[in-house]
């Protein structure tokens, strides 16, 4: 099961190809290219399922998923501090500017040592595909060295990702001993990891893009801005970057903007299909249609937005106004690598926006929020194909022309976490207990591109 190109899988499992519907089959056929796409979908009962079966059987192509096994897309993580991965769990007791000063950029800085940089990063790349995270938006750091690295390991184990060049140029926010000397040299490094990996001999499929990466609006000059903005647009790529985390983020551009993030971010050309903005906790309503219009998509990150921006970000009105939102685990704002936290945590959240937290009032009293509830099926849709979508890429789920991104779930590995009741749950109540109970002990197999990226099954 190492190499599923040019192979037909027959699986059974759940997508949600459609935010807030989740599609469950049993026994598909899922026939995959040489290039690891998804040609064709057969089910059960449909009139071309036999005729299929009997292909791929006559011709050695099939492959069954072992009995018991549940298939599911891979998750998009679309927000990663690459370098803050040492200090996973740690420093989160301070707000975000003291969290930045004291403890962030002095780690980061620390990627001026390529050895370091590779011990780290190989162990990101590692634990990511083996949590089931095919495809990465990383953040690197303001390092030529380290940000080839990250690119080079990405395509070498094979993750799908986009990989950016942190700028930030602005003394007054900036430690001297980490930032860009100036706006040339900020936008040459950027020029040049974007060449690097787009003619990397072993990229030719693009399954590493690059994407420009301004840190925040705090943390660069005008300047910077403006020609970050006409380089994505010259060269054509991705853009990321922070908008409207914390009170102190968003206050900080409304003092020297005196307009908010988004709304000076477009004015700076950032705002563009392919653009991510991570968090947007403070969005008005016209801040949401500025983004929607501009095509651009928003990394809901949940749990570190708990630590971080004591606010929750309004993901129902954001979807309500049609814009674009995955998920992201905001490694290391966030104390968890894994995307099913992400899920979790999306789900939690939402029920506390719903409900408000003040036991002095009655239920319905604390309530001010009206319909903000997500459930788990919205959450699945945004960490596969909702993430997908907001980066552009056809991944997330097991249709006609994605590619075949996706984990296998095993139920009964030995140190897993994740108990089945056949007797009393079926359909989508199995994938809630998956999205809920799932360790990384329960993810047996990953695929990137029909490739075999991680994992060896418990069971054979």
């Amino acid at each position: 099961m190492n190499n599923l190109r040019g192979k037909t899988l027959r699986a059974s499992g759940f997508h949600a190809p459609v935010c807030g519907e989740v599609d469950s089959f049993a026994d598909s056929l899922i026939a995959i290219d040489e290039n690891g796409v998804i040609e064709a979908v057969h089910r059960p009962g449909e009139p071309d399922y036999d005729k299929a079966l009997r292909a791929a059987t006559d011709g050695g192509a099939l492959v069954d998923l072992p009995d018991g096994a549940i298939l599911l897309p891979g998750f998009v993580d679309l927000h990663i501090h690459a370098p803050q991965y040492p200090q996973l769990g740690n420093a989160l007791d301070v707000p975000l500017e003291v969290w930045l000063q004291s403890h962030t950029f002095p780690l980061e800085a620390r990627y001026a040592d390529l050895a370091f940089a590779r011990r780290s990063y190989t162990v990101l790349v590692d634990d990511l595909l083996a949590s089931g995270t095919t495809t990465a938006v990383y953040y690197g750091t303001i390092h030529d060295e380290a940000n080839r690295l990250l690119a080079d390991l990405c395509i070498e184990k094979g993750q799908r990702a986009f990989v950016g060049k942190v700028a930030m140029d602005n003394p007054a926010e900036c430690p001297d001993y980490y930032r860009d000397k100036s706006v040339d040299a900020a936008l040459k490094a950027t020029a040049g990891l974007i060449e690097h990996i787009r003619g990397h001999p072993d990229n030719e499929d693009s399954l590493v893009r690059p994407i420009v990466t301004p840190r925040f609006i705090p943390s660069c000059t005008d300047d910077l801005l403006a020609e970050l903005g006409a380089l994505a647009k010259d060269h054509d790529c991705h853009t990321q970057t922070h908008c409207s985390e914390s009170d102190w983020e968003h206050g900080y551009v409304i003092d020297r903007h005196g307009m908010s993030d988004t709304e000076s971010l477009d004015r700076f050309g950032l705002l563009r299909a392919g653009t991510v903005l991570a968090h947007g906790n403070f969005l008005s309503a016209s801040d949401m249609e500025v983004i929607e219009v501009r095509q651009s998509a928003v990394a809901h990150c949940p749990l570190s937005n708990i630590y971080f921006s004591d606010a929750v970000f309004p993901l129902k009105a954001a979807l309500r106004k049609g814009l674009r939102v995955g998920l992201g685990t905001d490694i290391s704002g966030g104390p968890s690598a894994s995307m099913f936290d992400s899920v979790r945590s999306t789900v939690s959240s939402a029920r506390q926006l719903e409900r408000g937290t003040d036991p002095s009032l009655g239920r319905d009293e604390r309530s001010t929020q009206g319909d903000v509830r997500i459930d788990f099926r919205e959450a699945f849709h945004l960490a596969t194909a909702g993430g997908g979508a907001a980066v552009g890429l056809p991944v997330g789920a097991f249709a006609p022309g994605f590619q075949f991104d996706a984990i296998m779930i095993d139920p009964e590995a030995v140190s897993g976490t994740i108990r089945l009741w056949p007797d009393l749950y079926e359909g989508d109540q199995v994938l809630q207990t998956i999205l809920f109970t799932a360790s990384r002990a329960n993810i047996a197999l990953v695929w990137v591109g029909g490739q075999h990226r991680s994992g060896t099954p418990d069971r054979q």
